[in-house]
């Protein structure tokens, strides 16, 4: 998938980049963190020009890495993965059959998934925005169905309920969906947002009635004439 990553952006000048390491891969990643996590003292530096900057480093036990190797603790079958969905879609106001079509296109009810370009988990989280709502373990199943839902949610309310765009912006960034004013022409980010909706809007899914329609649903509607016309306009 796309990296699902907040746009980028010109932060304010008390914004803080937080380093993340890995120490069971020993991989860093880089956020920009306003404020620095809390648990987390942040280190001041000075630049080559004197100017100081403030940096926390993040250091994170490999029995809990952020992206470390997936544990059997943290493994889970197909009706645990189901609670989780039901009790985080609950806890944050969202229809379950939402969150578990895009699990399903994401990670394929996956918990130790793990993409080419470091999605993580169920619902294959980027390392920036599994930070930014609080994972320390993307392998957790529990955190990652929290956070996801909740980016979803987030998501969804940003894009006013088109669910068009907030699918796009999981898969392709807040970033691209803005600058594209819309759906960005990627290929895989169409065909994403068209699977994710396949899924949801299926016969039997469970979804909540009246949230959504389709947008690409075929409808059948008389013209001025009388006559019937099929069209998904």
């Amino acid at each position: 998938m796309l990296l699902a990553t907040v746009g980028l952006c010109l932060q304010p000048a008390k914004a803080q980049i937080a380093k993340i390491v890995d120490d069971s891969s020993g991989r860093q990643f880089f956020i920009n963190s306003d404020p620095a996590p809390s648990r987390f003292a942040p280190a001041s530096t000075s630049s080559k020009f004197g100017t100081p900057k403030s940096r926390a480093t993040i250091f994170l036990p490999a029995e809990s890495s952020f992206a470390g190797h997936s544990r059997p603790a943290m493994t889970i079958d197909r009706d645990g993965a189901e609670r989780l969905v039901r009790e985080a879609a609950e806890r944050h106001h969202m229809d379950p059959a939402l969150v578990r079509a895009v699990i399903e296109t994401e990670s394929g009810w996956n918990a130790t998934a793990k993409s080419r370009k470091g999605a993580l988990g169920l619902m294959q989280l980027i390392p920036t925005t599994a930070v930014r709502f609080g994972v320390y373990d993307a392998f957790s199943p529990q955190q990652n169905v929290d956070a996801g839902v909740r980016y979803l949610k987030t998501l969804l309310e940003r894009y006013n309920g088109n669910l068009d765009l907030a699918l796009a912006a999981y898969n392709a960034g807040e970033g691209a969906v803005d600058r594209a004013h819309g759906v960005p022409a990627f290929r895989e980010t169409r065909d994403y947002v068209q699977k994710v909706q396949n899924a949801y809007f299926r016969p039997g899914s469970g979804r909540m009635e009246g949230l959504w329609t389709n947008p690409h649903a075929i409808r059948k509607e008389p013209d001025s004439t009388g006559r019937v016309i099929f069209t998904n306009e």
